[in-house]
């Protein structure tokens, strides 16, 4: 049983950062609603209070009982949950008159204080709320100060208890990981959960849980089912079974590719060249949902259709992480929506689910990867949509129209890589435009296809910019494209940010 952090989620955007920050630490910890703290278990060492887009002073805004809690573990509250900490004891909570948003410093420090140890005065701070602490409670005492926030951090007496009123978890605070890490120390917590250890507890679960049960994944070339079946195989071996099926909008030789790759890893994978099938059933179709529910659907009948070959299946795996998990439930405990990957079928097969990476976010899933022994091309690759090219073919999707997207994608990518680009952006991929241009090539007028060339970067894909790449390079793949993919006479690069673009087309 790992020992964990439990931070309590009041709201912030930024809640899964400071989960984040907690995990490099090499430390456990787990998100949960503000208001669902998990009473029973032995293994909580500790609780941080995230921040809040509400005033503690709303109607509306979020507020529990804290007393059991801070009687029993180290708190720390971070912004609003500072605030509210002051609040919820008897303090006062007022408007700041000017919203105290960006960097600040701290010039007192009580550096006596564990929670600021080794941190020096004048380090910077990142501030952001609309409210600010104007009267402290009479048991709290003031550990740090700016020179418009007096109150930047506290220390309830006789507890312990900090609150601080800027972000420790986000980059613009210098010291923040060197704060979370002194708050760690403070809540005894070992510092020894790594990529090593996740999988020797992991394996163990699984062999706990499976037993000799037999269990399906479907694989789709993409880091997270990988790594899932890799973890799975580590632990039952020949009991798994995986299912890849091409839809015909997979990148160009990529089946082929991908499934040599798994059976070098002594995977037992069925592959399954299902493009007829998805190409016939798209036919005509240029509507973008309407796309993706036949690629869905068509999906789970190939896979429903190979599984039923199979005898005594009784567990579906998939690929889910962390950030799925914490987004299928909002923070006051309703289903937003369902991140099932392979929606529908665990209920259409009478299957139980089986998810061992369900509490890891993606640089972790990576680290566990390499900790795995696979390779670089599987554990690195970007993001890539479940629809595939079906949703970079912009309008109706064609066998010629895959072909001409998937040979400018693969010039655009494998450039990326030559030149050393590829692992410095989120995501990257070519879209195919329903439009021609007129164009000359030699002494001929052309009127051919536009291909957009998107990258962006990213920490977690909720926001993203552009990626600024070098235009000589950008150069070297419009030349390589016109001239060597059949049907295209023009090249542009997208810069748009998300928001207000999203990071796919359609």
């Amino acid at each position: 049983m790992h020992e964990k952090i439990i931070i309590l989620d009041f709201g912030s955007q930024t809640t899964q950062l400071i989960g984040r920050r907690i995990r490099e630490l090499n430390t456990y910890c787990e998100i949960v609603p503000y208001n669902k703290f998990p009473e029973k278990d032995l293994a909580v060492k500790g609780v941080i209070l995230s921040g809040s887009p509400y005033s503690v002073n709303d109607t509306n805004a979020f507020k529990t009982d804290l007393t059991d809690i801070r009687k029993k573990y180290p708190v720390l509250g971070i912004c609003y949950g500072a605030q509210y900490l002051a609040y919820s004891s008897g303090g006062t909570v007022a408007s700041a008159g000017l919203r105290e948003y960006g960097r600040a410093h701290l010039t007192k420090l009580d550096d006596a204080n564990p929670l600021f140890k080794e941190i020096q005065p004048g380090t910077q701070v990142w501030m952001s709320h609309g409210d600010t602490i104007t009267l402290l409670p009479d048991s709290f005492r003031i550990t740090a100060s700016t020179d418009d926030v007096e109150a930047a951090g506290f220390k309830i007496t006789d507890e312990p208890t900090w609150g601080v009123q800027f972000h420790p978890e986000v980059f613009h605070t210098r010291d923040g990981i060197k704060l979370l890490d002194n708050f760690l120390s403070i809540c005894g917590c070992a510092k020894d959960w790594t990529p090593a250890s996740f999988i020797e507890s992991a394996v163990t679960e699984l062999k706990k849980q499976l037993g000799e049960d037999k269990v399906i994944l479907a694989l789709s070339g993409g880091v997270d089912s990988s790594v899932t079946a890799v973890l799975l195989n580590k632990a039952i071996g020949k009991n798994l079974t995986c299912i890849f099926v091409d839809h015909g909008l997979l990148r160009k030789n990529e089946f082929e590719k991908v499934i040599k790759a798994y059976e070098n890893m002594g995977l037992h994978v069925i592959g399954v060249n299902a493009r007829e099938k998805f190409y016939s059933e798209l036919a005509g179709v240029t509507d973008p949902e309407e796309k993706r529910k036949i690629i869905g659907k068509g999906f789970i009948d190939v896979f429903d259709e190979e599984a039923h070959k199979l005898k005594d299946i009784k567990w579906l795996g998939q690929g889910t992480i962390y950030p799925d998990v914490i987004e299928s439930l909002s923070i006051t405990g309703t289903v937003i929506k369902s991140h099932h990957n392979v929606g529908g079928l665990p209920e259409k097969m009478n299957l139980q689910l089986v998810e061992p990476l369900r509490l890891l976010f993606k640089d972790e899933v990576r680290r566990v990867g390499y900790e795995l022994g696979m390779p670089e091309h599987l554990v690195s690759r970007h993001p890539f949509p479940g629809p595939g090219l079906g949703i970079r073919i912009l309008g109706d999707i064609t066998p010629e129209k895959v072909r001409v997207l998937q040979d400018a994608d693969d010039i655009y990518i494998s450039l990326l890589r030559e030149w050393g680009l590829y692992d410095k952006v989120w995501q990257a991929g070519a879209i195919l435009l329903p439009v021609r241009s007129v164009g000359v090539m030699g002494d001929e007028r052309t009127y051919e296809n536009a291909v957009v060339l998107r990258a962006v970067t990213s920490t977690d894909a909720m926001t993203a910019d552009w990626a600024q790449l070098p235009c000589e390079f950008l150069a070297k793949v419009s030349g390589e494209i016109i001239n060597k993919v059949k049907g295209v006479n023009r090249v542009v690069y997208d810069i748009s940010s998300k928001p207000p673009a999203t990071i796919e087309w359609e």
